[in-house]
């Protein structure tokens, strides 16, 4: 067992730590949601919870890259597009509001 964790221990390197960094970003995200909606009483998606998902999904993109990982770089890449959209719609929903009051 010890072997096991020497060994994780020695393997461990900056990369390693991106990667760990990515997930625990991206996974705050539902978090930050469900805290939302908590005291909201009701399901509440916040404009933080796209902001997170956008950084998280960066992060975890560079990671991919790294390890080389075709499926994985995909997925994060694709990912960072609908975030990116729902932000962008977020942002132009709030001018007409402005430009409308």
């Amino acid at each position: 067992m010890t072997e096991f964790f020497d060994s994780w221990a020695h393997n461990f390197n900056f990369w390693l730590a991106i990667g760990f960094l990515g997930q625990a970003v991206f996974a705050s995200r539902f978090i930050v949601q469900w805290l939302y909606s908590e005291r909201a009483k009701r399901v509440v998606v916040p404009t933080i919870f796209w902001w997170i998902s956008l950084f998280g999904g960066l992060i975890l993109t560079a990671y991919a890259i790294h390890k080389r990982d075709l499926v994985f770089t995909l997925g994060q890449f694709s990912g960072l597009f609908v975030y990116s959209r729902n932000l962008w719609m977020l942002h132009t929903a709030k001018r007409r509001e402005v430009v409308t009051d």
